[in-house]
């Protein structure tokens, strides 16, 4: 696409639509994102210890932690899939890596208690056998632009869930 695809990028995004069809091309584009995911995956494992599958799907939030950002809404979505794996054990679950970063102002107590939250419930979820690793949740700390490189590529699912306006 070039260095300028950001100049002009619904005309440039566009041009890839012959592609679409081609099985060759959306092959490649598998294997990129692949790669990216396998990347991540070791980075994950270097940083935090934690072993995700890269053929996961990796649903990822990723931005400043603020209430109205709604990170807490993720959360709750992620206790109820997980708590929907542990009743349902024999359903085809799509096994998901839910991955979080962000950092919360120094001085704001309520996104430091989303922080505490989520790496709560990842220590809960990570640590249930009965899980059997169809759900992996990871909060990745220091967030920044170098692991926001390693991240966004490897996301199947972007979270976009801020309120409008605020």
């Amino acid at each position: 696409m070039g260095e300028d695809v950001l100049d002009n990028a619904e005309t440039r995004l566009k041009e890839l639509e012959p592609f679409a069809e081609k099985s060759s091309f959306r092959k490649q584009m598998a294997d990129q994102r692949l790669h990216s995911k396998r990347a991540l995956a070791a980075i994950i494992h270097e940083r935090l210890g934690i072993a995700v599958n890269p053929a996961a799907m990796f649903d990822v939030q990723v931005k400043r932690i603020h209430e109205y950002k709604r990170q807490l809404l993720n959360l709750f979505h992620t206790v109820a899939l997980y708590q929907a794996i542990r009743a349902e054990p024999g359903t085809d679950w799509v096994p998901r890596v839910k991955i979080f970063a962000g950092k919360a102002a120094a001085s704001y107590h309520s996104a430091k208690l989303i922080i505490k939250l989520t790496n709560d419930i990842a220590r809960t979820v990570n640590n249930d056998p009965t899980v059997r690793g169809l759900l992996k949740v990871v909060f990745m700390p220091n967030y920044n632009v170098s692991l926001a490189e390693s991240i966004i590529p490897a996301a199947d699912l972007s979270e976009q869930i801020s309120t409008a306006g605020l």
